[in-house]
């Protein structure tokens, strides 16, 4: 195991790290912990009872976050003629069709949500090896493959975001900043919680929410009390 620093051990002093902590004290210990000078992202790790291996034991999907992520999204968006006009007035970065794809192909562009008109999933479709392996594939069950693109950007750039368990059965997400407020942050945790909870595949048994922990990017991580959620 790697020798904490001295701050992080501090902060790992200043609390019962073998303890499991409300939402509200949790947050509370991550932004008392801070001692760094720039905006920390703050992170919801979860671990599930469920195998992905088994598609009936798959957890993914969206949920808006109250609060935004505090993150500047970039977003790029296969769309045509008046759809690609409703995409750029929305906000979106790179929008195109098979120029756009090219661009992708060749590495050229870097962006963090992909967005597509149907008609488009043939030219998308060429690019799932590049896609795919970044979770970027467009995809009518999250909304990113939607003819209302404009609405998309939005939400997209409003704080929505994906999540999706992996192998280990293991989620996480940003769920905003030390920048943010208190509130603000024990808003946006129980919203990504709750989203998790709400996508509990049917294949899950036993215990579904094993464990959580919140974390800033050089904070410590806190247990977070999930015996009264339901999972």
């Amino acid at each position: 195991m790697a020798k904490r620093g001295k701050r992080l051990n501090g902060a790992y002093e200043a609390f019962d790290r073998l303890a499991d902590h409300g939402v509200t004290d949790a947050v509370k210990i991550i932004l008392d912990a801070k001692k760094t000078n720039f905006d920390e992202t703050v992170e919801v790790a979860i671990n599930l009872g469920v195998d992905p291996r088994h598609a009936d034991q798959m957890v993914r999907g969206v949920v808006a976050l109250p609060n935004g992520t505090g993150k500047t999204v970039t977003v790029a968006v296969f769309a045509k003629e008046d759809k690609a006009e409703e995409a750029k007035a929305a906000g979106a970065e790179f929008v195109g069709a098979e120029e756009l794809a090219d661009q992708i192909q060749k590495g050229e562009i870097e962006f963090d949500r992909c967005i597509a008109t149907p008609d488009m999933m043939a030219v998308v479709g060429r690019l799932g090896k590049v896609l795919g392996p970044k979770g970027l594939m467009p995809n009518p069950k999250l909304g990113t493959v939607t003819p209302n693109v404009g609405e998309a950007v939005k939400s997209v750039k409003g704080g929505e975001i994906e999540f999706r368990v992996e192998k280990a059965g293991i989620i996480h997400a940003g769920v905003g900043k030390t920048s943010f407020s208190q509130e603000a942050l024990v808003e946006n945790v129980n919203a990504f919680m709750g989203a998790i909870i709400k996508a509990k595949p049917a294949g899950s048994k036993g215990t579904y929410m094993k464990k959580a922990t919140l974390t800033s990017t050089m904070g410590p991580g806190v247990r977070i009390d999930t015996s009264n959620l339901s999972g």
